[in-house]
């Protein structure tokens, strides 16, 4: 009786990863807080769920073009502190998403909220047509 061994499709792909990134690829991306995007529809509407702690309403561009979505939003802070060596200590923050509307989708009368650091975009979707009942005859009759 041969062993059998379960062929991997993946296997040489994670070996390369493992030679180019080392075993702990992954640990660099630990402590990046990557903000959580939701798409969904609800009640004839796409919804679009953006997490962004710490962005203000300014910081955020909200646009259609080309039959998408495009969300993003640029936070930088500036702090100048005279005590310390350095002169100014900057850092910045982004958030970009593009998402493709359906044909449907109304993109004149989207709406978006954004309340404790969740942008909420709201895109109505014309309703599907309901589905034609088709009446069934038969050419035998009773006499």
């Amino acid at each position: 009786m041969a062993n059998l061994a379960r062929w991997d499709p993946f296997s040489e792909l994670n070996a390369l990863q493992k030679q180019f990134f080392g075993d702990d690829f992954m640990s660099s991306m630990k402590g990046v807080n990557i903000p959580t995007t939701d798409v969904y529809t609800k009640d004839n509407k796409l919804v679009v769920e953006a997490h962004l702690p710490n962005f203000e309403q300014d910081d955020i561009n909200i646009q259609v073009d080309n039959n998408a979505l495009i969300i993003s939003a640029e936070r930088h802070e500036k702090e100048e502190d005279k005590a310390k060596k350095y002169v100014v200590r900057e850092s910045s923050s982004s958030f970009y998403r593009r998402i493709a509307l359906p044909d449907r989708a109304d993109p004149d009368k989207i709406e978006a909220q954004l309340d404790d650091g969740v942008l909420n975009v709201s895109v109505p979707l014309t309703p599907l047509p309901e589905p034609k009942k088709v009446a069934i005859s038969s050419k035998s009759s009773k006499k």
